[in-house]
């Protein structure tokens, strides 16, 4: 007989709203592994910078406006800075029970955080997720489409649903459709 074993694996897929005037460039993809991804060790707190920068890193993936996004993986009883300096700033836990401000929060929780929260103790081995940026403006979201203009979201659907948009290649066979909620208002004939 021969054993067998289950590997759990989590990913978290992250999009960043582009600044207004950018929201239309051609969309890219690029891909970003070893030095680009920089990481560290310290205390308990195993840390990788997937974009922007912060911990006094730099990662490669560019970026459209001042931000940062990092993996934590923490040891219980480990303690996190949560880099300052941006006015928008969160936190996922993604495993893991975590302590911010005195307060318990389990996995699966995304806290918002005020400009006095700077760390994060984990109570149990845990992933989590920091993030933080610069406002980019208002955002309407519909499924998988983000815009600053609800005529846009809507225009967005009705082109999925025509298939008038280009499926990524080798993942193009599949085409899913929209979801039963309702779309937004179309946009205005001209």
């Amino acid at each position: 007989m021969r054993a067998l074993s289950a590997i759990v694996c989590m990913g978290i897929q992250a999009w960043v709203a582009l600044p207004s005037g950018q929201e239309e460039i051609a969309p890219s993809f690029s891909h970003h592994s070893g030095k680009d991804l920089p990481q560290w060790d310290d205390a308990g707190v195993v840390g990788q910078l997937i974009a922007g920068s912060a911990y006094g890193l730099t990662a490669g993936p560019k970026t459209h406006s001042p931000l940062f996004y990092a993996h934590l993986s923490m040891d219980a009883g480990a303690t996190a800075e949560i880099p300052d300096g941006h006015k928008e700033r969160a936190l996922y836990i993604a495993t893991g029970v975590v302590e911010l401000d005195g307060t318990q929060y389990d996995a699966g929780k995304m806290l918002v955080l005020g400009a006095g929260a700077s760390r994060v103790r984990a109570l149990a081995p845990s992933a989590v997720m920091v993030l933080g940026g610069e406002p980019v403006g208002e955002r309407f979201i519909y499924w998988n489409f983000v815009s600053s203009s609800k005529d846009r979201l809507a225009q967005a659907a009705a082109d999925w649903r025509a298939g008038k948009m280009k499926l990524p290649d080798a993942d193009d066979a599949e085409f899913i459709p929209l979801p039963d909620e309702p779309a937004p208002p179309p946009p205005p004939m001209s």
